[in-house]
């Protein structure tokens, strides 16, 4: 069996894959690897012969995918995030890390570990993939040809022992944490909870008995309620029309109404009778709600106020479902490819409406091959470009950094005049996961032998205590400072950490812990940066342990 798999590599990477990916769903004691369980299973096969190995070219394309895919997909929440806390959130996440990295250069000393060791130690306890990618790019610019191979092992040795401290050391600490905290996360999200949640959104029917005060329009009553309720059309007499902002409402009016059920019933209150839950609102005959599919390149990438659907379409978007979250729509939504709009319109206009969103379940599933290839391209030539450290001495971004930095980039434009950047929802889940397998299976089979070699020498001591150093020490930090000294809810603090570290099995967990889904907003914020952060500060730990 090993003789088959040296002659083929390519059922080398598969079995890896197809062994690794259902090992990595297993819970023990509630944890779980994740598809990082495809590394260990790639490393135990790498251990079976010095040769038994895959192609660079894997886990170079494994990188390169995952980390564009990621930057396209996380660009426009990056951005985001700094309208709100966003900036306190990222500069309590960047001075953690670089306390992190200056641990780990701290331990190399006094362990005396190699510098490859070290900085993949750094990235496999803050389970950084895209920054083990980096640290092998600048080993790869610098090391003599002669010793590359056995440079390029190093840092793989040392992730791969401190990555499953990384995943269980975090989880561990943040038990430790909220249980000597005393931390009550329903109360944090009965307090937290806001409006804008979009767990069961109700259609219906009002009619309008009353308006305080008179000639209040649709705004001025959604203002005065504070509410975010869509109007959607109003029957006045035997008229049917759109409910613009400026619309004012009469007696007698029977008005379509989109929101959160307690929103819709203090509008009713203001307004007098709810009468009708059907979603189908007043007049089947007349007017009619669809689901439709976002996958036409003229509406992908606008706002909603900038495609003026009411003025062209007599037309009304009701809801935006993406992925598993749903959401109340307003003029500054931007649509994306894949997302499921459902629409109220006239009968007679709804095929026009229906063929000017494209409606294509086909198009959402699939890859414009030209614009991803051209931004991929795009993100590898800024990662060959050098960049200057003060003092001497220059870094490149590489497969890792270089499409990164690209894809948020191009995901916060999504579009540039008629191309398209973004990806369809699936299409972006699929990229990310086949990338990051071959990236984990590839670097794994080429590192097990020189692992194996490191653990029988009597290597593997120091690389764990400082694995579990920086892991612990790393995530106490970002906890104790965001909750008790900057006050943030721990409901948002523990999915910053995990944002932090980059850590997909940490936020499972955490949202296990929590019961909801405000760790997804913490997460969300700081992990483009963290991630970007990791790359460089792997290059300086290089630089200042001397490898680089």
């Amino acid at each position: 069996m090993v003789k088959i798999l040296l002659e083929n590599p390519l059922m080398l990477l598969l079995m890896v894959a197809a062994i690794g990916y259902p090992l990595g769903k297993i819970k023990v004691y509630g944890i779980t690897l994740g598809v990082g369980a495809v590394l260990f299973v790639g490393l135990a096969f790498g251990m079976l012969h010095p040769d038994m190995k895959a192609p660079a070219i894997v886990y170079i394309m494994g990188q390169a995918l995952f980390v564009y895919t990621v930057g396209l997909s996380a660009g426009p929440s990056f951005v985001s995030t700094f309208r709100r806390n966003g900036v306190m959130n990222n500069l309590l996440a960047g001075g953690v890390l670089c306390a992190s990295a200056a641990l780990c250069v701290a331990l190399q000393k006094y362990f005396m570990l190699k510098p490859g060791i070290a900085a993949g130690i750094f990235c496999g306890s803050m389970t950084a993939s895209p920054a083990l990618g980096g640290a092998l790019e600048s080993i790869r610019q610098t090391a003599p040809e002669e010793l590359l191979e056995t440079l390029l092992a190093e840092p793989v040795v040392g992730f791969s022992v401190a990555y499953p401290i990384g995943v269980i050391g975090l989880m561990l600490t943040i038990n430790i944490c909220q249980k000597l905290w005393k931390v009550d996360y329903q109360a944090e999200y009965r307090e937290l909870r806001k409006p804008e949640e979009r767990a069961a959104l109700v259609h219906c029917t009002i009619k309008v008995q009353k308006v305080v005060p008179p000639g209040a329009t649709v705004q001025e009553l959604n203002e005065a309620q504070e509410c975010n309720v869509i109007f959607s059309r109003i029957k006045r007499g035997e008229e049917f029309f759109f409910a613009a902002p400026g619309t004012a409402l009469q007696p007698g009016d029977l008005i379509m109404v989109a929101g959160l059920p307690k929103e819709i019933e203090k509008i009713a209150i203001a307004l007098g009778e709810r009468r009708s839950k059907d979603r189908l609102g007043l007049d089947r005959t007349e007017y009619e709600y669809r689901r439709v599919f976002v996958s036409s390149p003229q509406a992908i990438g606008r706002t909603i106020g900038e495609l003026d659907l009411d003025k062209r379409f007599g037309e009304v978007i009701t809801l935006v479902r993406r992925g598993d979250n749903e959401f109340l729509p307003d003029a500054e939504m931007v649509l994306e490819f894949g997302d499921v709009i459902r629409v109220l319109a006239h009968k007679t206009n709804m095929e026009e409406v229906t063929a000017f969103f494209g409606n294509s379940y086909r198009k959402v599933s699939e890859v414009d091959v030209m614009t991803f290839s051209l931004g991929l391209v795009i993100g590898l030539i800024l990662g060959l470009m050098p960049f200057p450290f003060p003092g001497g001495g220059s870094m490149q971004l590489g497969f890792a950094g270089g499409p990164l930095i690209v894809g948020i980039l191009l995901g916060t434009f999504g579009r540039t005049g008629k191309v398209v950047w973004s990806l369809p929802y699936s299409a972006s889940m699929t990229l990310k996961q086949v990338g990051l397998v071959l990236f984990l299976a590839g670097i794994g089979t080429r590192s097990g032998y020189s692992l194996l070699t490191t653990l029988s020498h009597g290597g593997g001591g120091s690389i764990f205590i400082t694995g579990v150093c920086i892991t612990a020490i790393t995530a106490f930090l970002g906890l104790y400072i965001g909750h008790k000294v900057l006050k943030i809810p721990m409901s948002l603090v523990v999915g910053i950490v995990a944002g932090m570290h980059t850590s997909t099995p940490g936020l499972g967990y955490i949202k296990e812990q929590t019961g909801n889904d405000l760790a997804d907003q913490g997460y969300a914020c700081v992990f483009p940066f963290a991630t970007i952060g990791k790359i460089i500060l792997v290059h300086i730990v290089l630089v200042v342990t001397g490898q680089g």
